[in-house]
């Protein structure tokens, strides 16, 4: 059943047979063999599949879904406490985005290491959107991010402000800007709007690469004046400010993952 639930879960995320074969590595016949049994198992079809590649989600799957990754975790939880005789070891997955990553994060988690000796921390860098949605399906345990996303499920905390610059050399292009689900693209796409500036543009999906190129004299982007030093740039007024932001579910977090949330919030204030 467990297996069934595994496959369904990630059917239920891409909408696509072919992909959750692949992310599964089983073949797709087997996939939609799986699926059917555990439709067959509850009596109510799942997904409806109306011979594009994309499958239509039924309401009988938006409940069986939400309830599922809760059951799936607390196994996961059960089997890691059956398997060890000592002290048990909680694993939290952190997903941050690129500036928060690579600025802030690694002096957190120093001290993360040294207050919660009892955590294995991993961690996953991403956009701001995609952080989001992975805390909302269950593979990240806490996230941060740039822009202020919500969703029901979601606790959101913020944490401390970040100031965006101009970097770079505006006269000699061109723009390095980040793809449209990540944390600063909004203030790029604002910012261009502003002062009629029409590119030419170059899509960047890492952050670090674009600081690269700029400490290189190649391009102008918005950046966080975290990220400038060694860069010409220019401040940029309040408006161009933002949060940075933790992340959780709201239920389901054990005691160990909601300490360290709190840890996180007040380390922040210092």
């Amino acid at each position: 059943m467990f297996k069934w639930l595994e496959t369904f879960k990630v059917v239920y995320e891409t909408k696509n047979f072919s992909k959750a074969s692949e992310i599964l590595f089983i073949s797709q016949p087997t996939v939609s063999a799986q699926i059917k049994q555990l439709e067959n198992e509850l009596g109510t079809q799942l997904f409806i599949r109306s011979g594009r590649k994309e499958v239509l989600i039924t309401p009988q799957a938006e409940i069986l879904y939400e309830r599922s990754v809760d059951l799936m975790d607390d196994w996961d939880n059960l089997y890691q406490a059956v398997q060890t005789n000592q002290q048990q070891i909680v694993r939290c997955v952190i997903g941050a985005s690129h500036t928060f990553a690579n600025y802030i994060l690694p002096s957190l988690l120093i001290q993360l290491q040294q207050d919660f000796p009892q955590i294995r921390f991993s961690v996953q860098m991403m956009n701001s959107l995609e952080v989001f949605q992975a805390v909302e399906h269950h593979t990240v345990d806490l996230g941060f991010i740039e822009k202020p996303l919500s969703a029901p499920s979601i606790k959101r905390f913020p944490l401390m402000e970040d100031q965006l610059v101009l970097a770079g050399d505006v006269e000699q292009g061109p723009w390095l800007v980040r793809e449209n689900t990540s944390g600063v693209y909004y203030y790029t796409k604002r910012f261009l709007e502003e002062k009629d500036i029409e590119g030419p543009t170059m899509e960047i999906q890492n952050n670090e690469v674009i600081v690269g190129l700029l400490k290189q004299g190649f391009g102008c982007s918005l950046i966080s004046e975290r990220a400038a030093k060694e860069i010409p740039y220019e401040m940029l007024g309040d408006s161009y400010k933002r949060n940075f932001y933790l992340i959780r579910r709201k239920t389901n977090a054990s005691d160990d993952i909601e300490k360290c949330a709190a840890f996180i919030c007040e380390w922040s204030k210092q």
